[in-house]
């Protein structure tokens, strides 16, 4: 092996690469065809302007595009999205409904036929209906959470969209289920097409905070009164799914975790189907996302784990636990059809792919369907996940997955020690993985290693640990990240002059609050970061409007508490380098956010730059700028802790 410097190893991982060769992979499903079971799924794809194509896969194995090029089917409703298609029966022939990102209307596709016919109406000034999470409905329609924006307010409805295209210019048409609440999810009808069940909240509760599942009678007048089945504002209820008409199965963390029930809608009395300090679900950031799929009247194919998923099939009777498949990880899009089980997988050795068991056998057989990155390079130069635990304030146990460089080709000199880069992922009320990442192999094929927290506040360990943030972002957070960068160092590991820290959205709010609490870090960078709360509190969209009741406290009572918890209030403390990256499209932070502490540190002697990426909303999705990016940071990290990273462009920095 060559000897260089950390930071300066030549890496067959181009930025290209990990932009143009990975493909965002979600939404996947089931279908029933006459020759087996076909498996579909949303692809997003950065090399055609970030534009999700509905796939297809037949039993023998070919993947196919539904739609033609110029169709990008995603949806906008809560800003997040949504699952934007699905399969339904027209005048007893198969078809498919999807949203339409460039006007967020609905529409069909019957099969065989060429061209889309739209089901609902066109945006006008004034309104701008918008629809997600689709499910089969009653008399030849679909059943839809609908997003209406109205003269600057935003309200919601379940909806039943008629078929036959008679909504598509008049909205009267579609017909309103149940309008009592702000924020709905997961609409599915009962065997017998009597009832729908869905979830529903309102503010200021965030749908991991407390929702209620329920029901409405469909067979009279609507919209109906709602029957209450479960959950409240304290407790956080997920996923009805139907086992027979008069029980529905569920996922309540009334336990403490996010564990299954099956509930009778006469009188909610619930059964605890398996009681275990492990999570069945998670915090429902787009609607749709299921994490169990009923296979029969007496098996669940269900995706639980503490910090990852695997998969098992839960038996409802004796809530005995049996593993299933391979050794992946499965993602909130669980699904399953006569026994074939798919969604989206992965694990520290196989990127996110679509993959399928099928249990229908008596020895069940896997398969990988299509995959996130295509010509995966050479393992020398991919980084394994290593399982860490580290030790916070009060003695507090901090979880986190930590990637070494690797690269098969170099080492550094010897007693060298290596940067290392703190992620901090978004949310904050969502977790990070261990799943084989292109992106983070891009820096640890480099000699840059890489520390994935999941401080205090992140799913997939339980409520109380997720209550941790409560009242405390800005401070648990950021604690959390320090002490796992200072224990890395302290354990010998990482360089303890050059760490890091990187995050998007409320990752890039710990990074930014990090660098203005602490002297831990050399370089900060900040993806679409949120640096005030007060004006994020008034201009951020309608679904996170009242986030920052639970995170901080309400207003008007905790104005002072948000001037003194925004990093921007404490920029004089600014002594470290940083990079902002934002999207000039973002509706949940928008390019006000960064642009103030850019504004900030002109002329502070501050090395410092702020990128700002046209059409982009928040996260990145097209090719060209997730290149930008990412050779962006690369050299800024390079400047800022003394290594020449080979092929990328100089960033200019500014004083």
């Amino acid at each position: 092996m060559a000897e260089l410097p950390y930071g300066s190893w030549p890496s067959p991982i181009s930025a290209s690469d990990v932009a143009r060769g990975t493909l965002d992979l979600m939404f996947c499903a089931t279908v029933a065809a006459p020759d087996g079971v076909e498996v579909w799924w949303l692809e997003g794809r950065p090399d055609s302007e970030g534009r999700y194509a509905l796939m297809a896969c037949r039993p023998d194995g070919s993947p196919h595009e539904v739609l033609g090029p110029e169709w990008n089917v995603r949806s906008r409703i809560m800003e997040y999205g949504a699952r934007a298609w699905q399969r339904v029966m027209v005048d007893g022939q198969a078809g498919t409904v999807f949203s339409f990102w460039d006007d967020q209307r609905l529409y069909l596709l019957r099969d065989g036929a060429a061209t889309p016919t739209p089901l609902t109406s066109a945006p006008t000034d004034d309104v701008t209906h918008m629809y997600g999470d689709p499910a089969p409905g009653r008399d030849a329609s679909v059943l839809v959470v609908r997003e209406t924006q109205r003269e600057g307010e935003v309200s919601r409805s379940l909806v039943m969209v008629p078929l036959d295209g008679s909504a598509a210019d008049d909205d009267g048409r579609a017909v309103v289920v149940n309008d009592e609440h702000h924020f709905y999810g997961n609409p599915r009808l009962s065997p017998d097409g009597h009832r729908v069940s869905y979830i529903a909240w309102d503010h200021p509760q965030m749908p991991w905070d407390g929702t209620v599942a329920a029901v409405v009678d469909v067979t009279g007048d609507l919209p109906a009164s709602e029957h209450v089945i479960a959950g409240s504002t304290t407790e956080s209820v997920l996923q009805p799914e139907w086992a027979d008409a008069e029980s529905l199965y569920l996922v309540s963390d009334r336990s403490g975790w996010w564990n299954v029930y099956l509930v009778s809608v006469a009188d909610g009395r619930a059964r605890h189907l398996l009681d275990i300090d492990e999570e069945f679900a998670g915090p429902l950031w787009e609607l749709g996302c299921t994490s169990y799929a009923v296979l029969d009247d007496s098996r669940l194919a269900v995706a639980h784990g503490r910090g990852h998923e695997r998969l098992s099939v839960l038996n409802v009777k004796d809530g005995s636990l049996t593993p299933a498949g391979p050794d992946w990880s499965w993602d909130p899009y669980v699904t399953a059809t006569n026994g074939v089980v798919a969604s989206v997988v992965y694990s520290d050795t196989v990127p996110l792919s679509i993959g399928l068991v099928d249990l229908s056998q008596a020895k069940p057989a896997s398969a990988v369907l299509q995959t996130s990155f295509s010509g995966l390079p050479d393992a020398g130069y991919l980084p394994g996940a290593e399982v860490h635990t580290f030790t916070g304030v009060d003695g507090r146990d901090i979880h986190a997955f930590v990637y070494p460089p690797a690269n098969k080709d170099y080492q550094a000199p010897n007693g060298e020690r290596p940067p290392y880069i703190v992620h901090v992922h978004g949310g904050p009320t969502a977790h990070s993985t261990p799943r084989l990442s292109m992106e983070k192999a891009f820096f640890t094929s480099r000699g840059i290693g890489v520390i994935d927290v999941n401080y205090g506040g992140s799913t997939g360990y339980g409520r109380a640990y997720r209550n941790r943030l409560l009242g405390q972002w800005g401070v648990i957070d950021v604690e959390d990240s320090v002490a796992a960068a200072v224990g890395l160092a302290d354990a010998g590991v990482a360089d303890r002059a050059r760490l890091g820290i990187r995050g998007g959205s409320a990752g890039g709010w710990t990074t930014v609050a990090a660098l203005v609490q602490t002297d831990t870090f050399g370089a900060g960078v900040a993806y679409f970061p949120v640096t005030d709360l007060l004006p994020f509190a008034e201009d951020t969209h309608d679904f996170e409007s009242r986030y920052l009741d639970a995170l901080i406290g309400p207003l008007p009572e905790s104005r002072e508490l948000y001037v003194e918890r925004s990093p921007l209030t404490h920029l004089d403390n600014l002594r470290t380098p940083i990079l902002l990256l934002q999207g000039d499209d973002d509706k949940v932070v928008p390019p006000s956010q960064p642009q103030a502490v850019n504004d900030a540190l002109k002329g502070t002697g501050i090395p410092h730059a702020y990128l700002l990426f046209a059409g982009e909303q928040h996260g990145f999705r097209k090719a060209e700028s997730q290149i930008t990016a990412l050779e962006a940071e690369l050299s800024f990290l390079g400047q800022v802790f003394g290594f020449d990273p080979p092929g990328v462009a100089t960033l200019p920095l500014e004083h």
